[in-house]
Parts: C-alpha cells; structure tokens; sequence
C-alpha cells in the first residue's frame, strides 16, 4: 500500500479547516458562553456575598438592638421596681400617718370624754357638797351665828384696804344717800350702836342707817348704801358657795 501526500494534504487540510471551523464557531462561542456564565456565577457569589454581608450586618445590628433592648428592659424594670418602692413607702408613711392620726384623734376624743366625765363627776360632787354644806349652815344657823357674822363684818370694815375704805367713803359722802342695815333676827341696840358707830367712822360724818329684818338671810347682815351692798350672811354666803362649787370660781 502506497502512501498518498495528496490524500494526507486534503486531510490535513480537513482537520485544519475543522479545527478553524470548531475553534470559530464552536470554541469561542462555548468559551464565550462560559465565560458569560462564569462572569454571572461571580456577579451571583458576589451578590450572595453582599446579601450574606448585609444579612450578617443586620443579624449584628438585631443583635445589638436586642441586647440595647435587653439594657433598656432591664434598666426600665429597675426604674419600675424603683418607683413601686418608693410609692410603697409612700403609702406606707401614709398610712402610718393616717393610723397616728386617727390614734390621736381617738386618744383625744377619749380624753374629752374622760375629762367631761370627771367634770360631770366633779360638778355632782360640788353639788352635793354645796347642798350638804347648804344643809348643815341652815341647821346651825341661830342668833348666835348672826352675832359671829357682825363681829367678823365690823373687823373687815376696820381692816378694810385703803382703795375698799375710798370707795366706800366716797359712797358714803352723800349724806343724803340711804343707808339700811338688814339682819336676820332684830339686832340689839348695842349691835345698832356699834354699827352706826362704824359707818359714822368710815363715812367721816354721821350716817343716818334704817335697821331691819329679812329671815331669807337665815344669819348674818346685809348693808345697803343706795346701790352699793356689803353681803355678810349665811343666805349670800351659801349662794356664792353653790355657784363657786358649780362654776369652779
């Protein structure tokens, strides 16, 4: 068998044209192609990357949001916890307050009450008192007492104060002013002397006194210089004792 140069050529020529052919319309385009898809695949990873990226940064930026949040939530119930005590011992000093107060109103109210029953008790006691010593006076009273009355009166009008001594000269001076000296029993003329005698005394002129009796007066004397009245009897005495018991003078 005989070796062929033309029929080499021609095939030579062949796989050159087929490899032209190939490389033309088949490897360039191939290559273009998965240089295309290539050029997508990297513009895809790099998107996937940026989305990564940006989801990183976002799960980073929740993260720090959610721990700033934890921060506040903590920081909000602290505050909470805070104001809830502060208005607990508020409310406590409130009420304890309230409690003290109420205490001391009560403590008061009882001791008004306390002190308007040991006023009232004081007030029955007085009472029974000025009545017994009302009793015993009018039992005792006698002449004889109406005597112990005049002696003590002509002893405190001549141990009488200077401005007391004043003011009764100064009623006695009009001589013209009435004078009367009322007793429970008829006094003596010697009781009526030593009387006149006193007033003479006190009045620096004679005095011209009408004597007589009022048996309401149970002992004792009452001088009457027109409005002016020198009270020493058993009758004034036990009404100012009533009413200084009643009233607390």
């Amino acid at each position: 068998m005989s070796f062929d140069w033309s029929t080499f050529l021609l095939e030579v020529l062949n796989f050159l044209v087929l490899v032209w052919l190939l490389q033309h319309f088949l490897y360039r385009p191939v290559l273009a192609v998965i240089e295309r898809r290539r050029s997508e695949s990297e513009k895809i990873t790099d998107a996937a990357q940026a989305l990564r990226a940006q989801a990183q940064a976002l799960k980073t930026e929740y993260e720090v949001r959610m721990a700033h949040a934890d921060e506040d939530r903590e920081r909000a119930l602290a505050e909470l916890a805070q104001e809830i005590a502060a208005e607990r011992a508020r409310r406590l000093t409130e009420v304890a307050a309230e409690i003290t107060a109420e205490r001391q109103r009560r403590q008061n109210l009882e001791a008004r009450a306390n002190a308007e029953r040991a006023a009232e008790r004081e007030r029955h006691a007085q009472e029974l008192a000025a009545r017994f010593a009302s009793r015993l006076l009018q039992r005792v009273a006698s002449p004889a007492l109406e005597d112990l009355f005049i002696d003590l009166l002509l002893g405190e009008l001549q141990d009488m104060k200077p401005e007391q001594r004043a003011e009764l000269q100064l009623t006695l001076s009009d001589a013209e002013l009435p004078v009367r000296v009322v007793s429970a029993y008829p006094l003596s003329a010697q009781r009526q002397a030593q009387l006149g005698a006193t007033l003479d005394t006190l009045a620096g002129h004679p005095v011209k006194a009408g004597f007589g009796t009022d048996a309401a007066l149970k002992a004792g004397l009452r001088i009457e210089i027109g409005a002016w009245a020198l009270r020493l009897n058993l009758h004034d005495e036990l009404d100012y004792l009533a009413s200084s018991l009643t009233h607390g003078d």
